[in-house]
């Protein structure tokens, strides 16, 4: 199914729950799973009795195919001989006759009549023929469990999920299957047809449908996840850019128009994970200390905009210490100005776990600036609730504000980063209201 059918079945019912299945999702959907704006299961474990499927790439030539089609005679089996194009299957046929003259051979492809092609099948199942040369309509609902070798003739010219489903039409039973892609000998593959082909023969296990699809959107791009393009880069804003609006905008649906729906889910996942819901994706830091890497301790300038980018890709407590500890060995004694750049990490975080979504160290004063009003789920949770007992429990040092309808916490006397963490550490320990 397209896009456009999709949101057709959509549109029959309002509020309609909607179950895609797939071997190998396409980038767009797959990117929508990983976003997190639809759940994602993956089934990993294989039928009793299945085995992973030998793929391997070759040149084109006649020996390969005469002797493959040989083997799966030997052990009373069946091949599938598969050409994205109807002109190229009598040649393939006069191929495989002349290399194994014994071999009962038939060709079936969507443009036969109906009667004709369902007959070709019939007497392909019941063995009146060794070898079927089809194009890629086999690719869906064959299941024929004798058939276990398949040879893709240009292969290069097939997608990634083309590939992992005609490789599926074999080793349906407990024998051990073989896939053979063959490419032209004498014409050079494209950079993206070689990344196919590699990852097609690297993936043959079990279960491994996920790790192509994770492939194909590496090569293929995310597409437009807010229109129709199913694949493709985003190239006006950056990747990471887009990814980085998609989340905030799922995370403010989930937490504002949707928050009903959601807040029993996230109640239930908070319980099993142990971690409490986050309403907020990213937390900015506004202050008028001097922060940085000093060029004494940093000499170079382009490592020091590496230390600042690695800086602000951190999440966990061990990572911080594992980059100061890397800092220490390669550069000596960390400058009081630059320990404190480093304990901006573990405040940014804690602050996001409060539902901060800008923290300003200013003038000695700490402002604390939470999510709007409009996000009601946030103003219920455990986290404002530890913010309102710090309140309660400083009243002289803290003071409540509301502009712009916006609640923000005024905290006076925070003269550093080091008293800031400290001081967010200690309302992230307290028992909420």
């Amino acid at each position: 199914f397209g896009v456009s059918v999709k949101e057709k079945l959509r549109q029959l019912r309002v509020n309609i729950d909607t179950l895609t299945m797939s071997a190998t999702p396409i980038p767009r959907t797959l990117q929508f799973s990983l976003m997190g704006a639809r759940d994602f299961s993956v089934i990993q474990t294989p039928p009793p009795n299945r085995r992973p499927i030998q793929t391997e790439v070759h040149t084109f030539n006649a020996e390969l195919i005469g002797e493959a089609v040989n083997f799966e005679m030997s052990r009373n089996g069946q091949v599938f001989i598969v050409s994205n194009r109807i002109s190229a299957l009598p040649n393939l046929q006069a191929v495989v006759q002349r290399q194994v003259p014994d071999a009962r051979v038939c060709i079936g492809h969507g443009q036969m009549p109906p009667d004709q092609l369902e007959k070709i099948v019939t007497d392909f199942i019941n063995h009146d023929y060794d070898v079927l040369l089809a194009t890629t309509i086999i690719e869906s609902g064959i299941d024929m469990p004798n058939v276990n070798t398949i040879i893709i003739n240009n292969a290069q010219n097939y997608g990634l999920s083309d590939l992992h489903q005609l490789r599926g039409r074999v080793g349906r039973s407990h024998r051990k299957a073989f896939c053979y892609l063959t490419i032209p000998p004498e014409r050079p593959l494209t950079p993206v047809a070689m990344r196919r082909l590699n990852a097609i023969e690297s993936f043959s296990d079990l279960g491994s449908g996920i790790q192509i699809a994770m492939q194909d959107l590496d090569i293929r791009g995310a597409g437009n996840l807010l229109g129709a393009e199913q694949s493709g880069f985003i190239a006006d804003l950056g990747y990471e850019t887009y990814q980085k609006i998609l989340k905030e905008a799922v995370l403010e649906l989930k937490t504002q128009e949707f928050a009903d729906t959601f807040e029993a889910q996230q109640t239930e996942e908070s319980q099993i994970s142990g971690h409490e819901v986050e309403y907020v994706n990213d937390c900015t830091i506004d202050t008028d200390l001097e922060l940085f890497f000093p060029p004494t301790y940093v000499p170079q300038e382009s490592e020091r905009i590496t230390l600042y980018r690695e800086l602000d890709n951190m999440e966990t407590d061990k990572e911080v210490d594992e980059f100061e500890a890397r800092m220490r060995d390669r550069f000596g004694p960390i400058p009081d100005i630059a320990a404190e750049l480093i304990r901006i990490v573990p405040m940014r975080r804690i602050a996001r776990t409060l539902g901060v979504e800008k923290v300003a160290l200013k003038q000695g004063n700490l402002y604390l600036y939470f999510v709007g009003k409009e996000n009601a789920a946030y103003y219920n949770s455990n986290a404002f609730g530890r913010c309102l007992s710090y309140l309660q429990s400083e009243p002289l040092r803290c003071k409540l504000r509301d502009v712009n309808d916006r609640c923000s916490f005024l905290i006076e006397n925070v003269k550093s980063v080091t008293e800031a963490l400290a001081l967010l550490k200690h309302i992230a320990a307290m028992r909420p209201v």
